[in-house]
This record gives structure tokens, sequence and C-alpha cells, in this order.
């Protein structure tokens, strides 16, 4: 018996003896459940091998069908999701009710290992088809699951862990199931969060799209969570009756199901009237009004508008053919930044930032703020100018201010202006603050977080009102613009220590995006030429060994520092190829450690050298993990593999990756 079998029969073993038990713990219910179910009302036994089910060419193209407005809402918010998940080893899944996968994003690498699995487009993963797995169980159990590695019915699963919700039509009635199945050792509960918050955006998405001859009614108890995610949103028919609501508006009103919402008046709800609520919100700008319960003392602020556009509703169109994640062509930045003076690079061809990027345009019609993160020098105002770039207030000006670099006693007049001699220093003819000077374009506040705690209570109030006071004046200038903001610093984190506003937070983050450091950017060639360019001129060649070192630097700085490195190779080349003599800086910085020999183990030493490949740094520090736990255990392969909680196949896998050879016998 091999170990592979024996594995097997284990994993068999355990899950008869704990179901014939009666055994029930709490935190394995949902599991163990799952287990009496395959057993005992669908049959199936976890030692007999089943063959994946598919389904036909012409069955799943009917189920496609059928699906198509749920697809069409949930496809952006599936890439975005993967995109945010960073991992090669894993897929975003939709189903249909029955269980049939409708819609898959992964790398096609990744595709094409579980393809064969069943774990692809047209897969069956029913409890009755695939037993207990993440998709098959959510839809059993009508809630969110996890099933982790050995939670798997069937052996041959063993290797994921899937984590699964439920996504509701504006019915109520689940549409689909949104599932990440992965052979990484995800976080469960982090990848719930994810995927309910997923789910709720396509739920919202799709009450746009079902119900875009309706009049959308924004609200919540707080003012600054209209807008976001956690908002109510009903869609109310010409005549006042409410057609749909999503799940955080059936809470928010105490109610158990839509059914006990659907055909109400708006008078039911709320102490006032469909017309009154949309003239209340033309005449704020639609900002946030206040309303009441009715019958009661709840207060909330809400928003209600006239039908959209035929042109932004969300349309259904024919859906290409099943696959993986497609390919896409990378912009070099967003239309209109061409021809601009920056001092940094354009260039995005990053997956992660083309995505952010597709992300941001969709988001800035709505003149929804944006929230940009990352390390200091990662080039988050190159981005945000090309978000500028591409938002209707294209035409108006970029106004951006580092709040980390004024002292705290000029922010608030450079932000908000002042009028003459309103105080000692003032500009005798007074001064338009950047607000002002960003009325009808865009205001970039870098940093923050920098921000001190008593002007941020002023920006909150003119991100509310969209009027400004200069200092030393009574007079008030309405504005329009769009807010982009920025920092390196963690702002939840700044909540919690007291010392930045949860309201203004909530108002900022509309969207918050997540800019990667330049060395874990996969155009870091792109960038480097394009940085080079403008410090060195057009015609600065890098010699092959210079932008080998180039490639290879962590970049703490980022792309500040990379400028920085150029301009001073540059002016030491003198017109000819950078070489490396020419970077200084980088050449004296200390090598990387090796990985510690083992004098007896002949493949480690020869491991020891550095690899015959270009590695990043993520990369370099897992290929090292895994030469020490292959030192540890005497490279005896299933010893690793078992450590690692991993099959022996996977690990071969990541050892081809990494280049790592394994002569010798176990």
């Amino acid at each position: 018996m091999n170990l592979e079998t024996g594995k097997a029969d284990g994993h068999a073993d355990r899950i008869l003896a704990l179901v014939q038990s009666g055994f029930r713990d709490p935190a394995t219910e949902l599991v163990t459940q799952s287990w009496s179910r395959c057993l005992n009302q669908y049959r199936l036994h976890p030692a007999k091998l089943r063959e994946p089910n598919f389904a036909t060419r012409v069955e799943l193209e009917e189920r496609r069908a059928r699906r198509a407005d749920v697809i069409a809402c949930a496809r952006y918010e599936m890439t975005t999701l993967y995109q945010q998940l960073a991992d090669s080893e894993s897929a975003v899944v939709l189903t249909d009710t029955d269980g049939v996968i409708v819609h898959m994003v992964s790398s096609p690498e990744f595709a094409a290992e579980v393809g064969p699995d069943g774990l692809r487009v047209g897969g069956k993963w029913s409890e009755a088809e695939a037993g207990t797995n993440g998709m098959g169980t959510c839809l059993a159990a009508a809630g969110p699951v996890s099933v982790r590695r050995d939670d798997h019915f069937f052996t041959r699963y063993t290797q994921l862990t899937c984590s699964a919700v439920p996504v509701y039509d504006p019915s109520g009635e689940i549409a689909a199931v949104l599932d990440v199945s992965s052979r990484s050792s995800l976080m469960q509960q982090h990848l719930l969060v994810l995927l309910g918050m997923t789910a709720r955006m396509i739920e919202n998405r799709l009450i746009d799209a079902r119900y875009g001859n309706a009049h959308p009614l924004h609200f919540h108890s707080r003012p600054e969570l209209v807008y976001t995610l956690h908002e109510g949103k009903l869609a109310v028919g010409e005549d006042g009756r409410i057609l749909a609501a999503n799940r955080s508006a059936l809470f928010q009103l105490g109610l158990a199901s839509v059914d006990e919402i659907r055909s109400r008046r708006i008078e039911d709800l709320f102490e006032t009237s469909l017309e009154d609520m949309i003239q209340r919100s033309s005449s704020s700008s639609f900002h946030p009004v206040v309303t009441y319960r009715a019958n009661a003392t709840l207060r909330f602020f809400a928003v209600a508008r006239r039908p959209a556009s035929a042109a932004n509703i969300a349309q259904v169109t024919t859906l290409p053919a099943p696959g993986s994640l497609p390919a896409r062509s990378a912009p070099k930045g967003l239309p209109g930044l061409a021809g601009r003076s920056t001092r940094s690079t354009s260039t995005f061809e990053d997956p992660r930032l083309v995505a952010h990027l597709e992300t941001a345009r969709r988001v800035i019609a709505r003149q929804t703020p944006i929230l940009l993160c990352g390390e200091t020098g990662s080039g988050k105002e190159v981005f945000a100018r090309s978000v500028h770039e591409a938002s209707p207030h294209a035409g108006g000006a970029f106004v951006a201010v580092n709040c980390a670099s004024l002292p705290e006693t000029l922010i608030e007049s450079e932000l908000f202006g002042y009028r003459a001699g309103a105080f000692t220093g003032a500009q005798r003819t007074g001064r338009r603050g950047k607000i002002l000077q960003a009325d009808g374009g865009t205001l970039f506040l870098d940093e923050i977080a920098d921000m001190p705690l008593e002007l941020q209570a002023r920006l909150l109030r003119v991100l509310d009102e969209r009027q400004v006071t200069p200092l030393g004046t009574e007079e008030t200038h309405a504005v329009d613009f769009q807010l982009i903001s920025a920092s390196h610093q963690s702002l939840p984190q700044r909540v919690r220590e007291g010392r930045f506003r949860e309201d203004l937070y909530y108002r900022l983050a509309g969207i918050e995006l997540a800019l990667p450091p330049l060395r874990e950017r996969s155009d870091r060639r792109a960038v480097i030429r394009a940085v080079l360019a403008t410090e060195g001129g057009a015609g600065t060649m890098l010699a092959p060994e210079a932008e080998r070192i180039l490639l290879e630097h962590p970049w703490p700085g980022n792309i500040r520092q990379l400028r920085h490195v150029l301009r001073t190779a540059a002016a030491l080349a003198d017109g000819e190829a950078i070489r490396p003599e020419h970077l200084p800086t980088l050449m004296n910085a200390a090598a990387p450690a090796t990985p510690p020999r083992a004098a007896a183990a002949a493949p480690a030493a020869a491991e020891s050298e550095p690899p015959p490949f270009k590695l990043n740094q993520i990369q370099a520090v897992e290929r090292q993990a895994l030469l020490q736990l292959l030192e540890q255990h005497r490279w005896n392969v299933s010893h690793v593999a078992k450590a690692l909680d991993v099959s022996r196949n996977t690990l071969y896998r990541k050892l081809h990756k990494f280049h790592i050879e394994v002569s010798h016998p176990e």
C-alpha cells in the first residue's frame, strides 16, 4: 500500500467513525452534518473514487443564459477580489443554485492544474456530486461555510481550502454561490469577510440591473455610511411602492425578509413621501438628508434619485466563452496623461495597477472619494493624476497638497484660503485656498493621516456641505471637486489610536486601493526605462549588468529612490551607457545572506549558490525557507510535504518552480 492510498483510507475511516458515533462539535457542525448527508442521503462513500461530472455544452449555455444578469454583475467584482487575494494558486468561482460553475477567475496555470478535478466552468459541485465542499455545502446549508482540506468528503479534494457565501437576488432568494478555492493556507475567516463584502456588491449591482426604471433610495443611520457598502438600498416604483431591498436595508428597518417590505409604500417606512425625498435630495446636491422611521423615533439619513438613464444601467450582454481570467492589454497610463510634465513614471503594466485603474475609472464618474494606500514613494500622486485625467473633472485643475510637508499653522490657510489681513503675515490681497483652486477639478490630499484633528472636522464639513469658508470671512463658496486622498500609514490604525476621525475615514474611503511597492511590480523593467528616459534623456542606455542590479534591488524608497539613483547614474555616466560602477549606492548595499549550509548534505551546499534565474524578494525568501526545511528533514520530500501539510505533488511543483533539484532517493 503506497502513501496516497494509506492517506485515502485513513481519511475515509475518520469520516465513517465520526458520523457513526454521532459525535457533534459545534465548531465543525456544518461539516459533520454534510458528511452525514453524503453518507445517508446521497449514498456516497469517501473511499470510493468518483470522477468529476460536467455539464454538457448545451446545458451549460442554458444555465449561463438563465443567470446572465448575475454573471454580468459578478464578473468585475470577482476579478477585483482575485486581484486583492494576489494568490496565483487560487480561483474565484461562481456557481448557479445547482452547484454548476458558470464563471471562474484564476491564473491559466492553476486553472489547467485543477480543471481535471472538476474546478472549471461547467463542473458540478453540489454535495450529491462532489461530497462536502465549499460550493455545494454552502447551497445545502444556505449560508457561509469554510471547508478546509481534510473537511472535504472525498480525498481527491483535500489539497484545497474553500470558503463560500450565498449571493441573493432582489427577491431575497439565493441566486448563486461565490467561492474561493485555493491550495494556499489562506485564513478562512478573513476570506469569508472579503467574500461577504463582494457578495453584497454583486447584490447591489443586481438591484440596479433588474430595477433600472425604479427610483434608487440610499439610507443609513450614520450619514458617512451612505453611498458605502454598508448602506441600505431600496428600489422604489413611480407610485412610491417598494420593489426591492438589499440585506442592509432589511436589517436597519427591522424586517426579516423582502416579502415583508415589498409593495409597502415609502410612507409606511419613513415619515416622508417619495417626491418629498427626491426634492430634498436634489436641493442638498444629493447629500444625505434627515428622515425618521415611520411610527418610531429612529433617525436615518437618506438620498433618493430619479431612475438611472439607460446608459448607467448595468447591461446584460452576450457572455464570452467560459474560461479563466482573460488576458488584457495594459494601458500606459490613462487617456490625457501623455505629454504632461511629471517627475515620475506614468507606466502602468502591472496587473494589480491595471485593475485598480479600471476600478478608479468606474467609481470616479460617480464622484466617489478614493483613498490610495502604499509605501512612501510608490507613485500615489502619479496614479492620482492618471485617475484625474480619466474623470469628468479632467477639464479642471489637479491640485495636490502634501499634509505632511506643511506646518500645522499653515495647513488651514492653505486648504481654506483667507481674506486680506486675516492674520499677521497674510498676503495683502488674500489668497484662494487649495479647495477653491480645485473647484471643477480634483483635490489630492497626500499623507492625509498627518492632518491635525481640528482640521479634520472642518474638512469633513466641507465634504458634507460642499461649501468652503475662507479664514477671516463669513462668505461661503460652493465647490465641486473630486477628492483623492493618500497615505502610507494605516488610517484604521490611526482611528483606533484616536488620532484620526472615524467619520472622516469613512468619508474618504469611498473605495480604498492599495498600490504595490516597486519591488512587487511585474512591470519594473518598463518603470525603470521610463524613469531613465525622464531623468537621463531619451538616448541614455543601460548596460545589461546594471539593469539586472536595478531589477533585483528591493527599492525601500520605491520610485522616488529609483529616480534619484538614475539621475545620479546618468550624471556619472556622462553620456555613456550606465554600468554597475555608476550605481554606487546600490553596489555598496549589503549583499543578501546566503542560506545556511549543512556540511553533511551535498545537495544543500550546491543549492546555497545563487540561483541561475531571477527571483523577486518574496520568492527568494520562500526558496530559502524551502531549502532550510529540506536540510532539516535530510532532503526527505515526504517528510517535508507532511511538515507543510501539502501533497508531494504540490511540493514537487514548488521545487521545480524554484529550480531546486532533488536527486537522491528517499
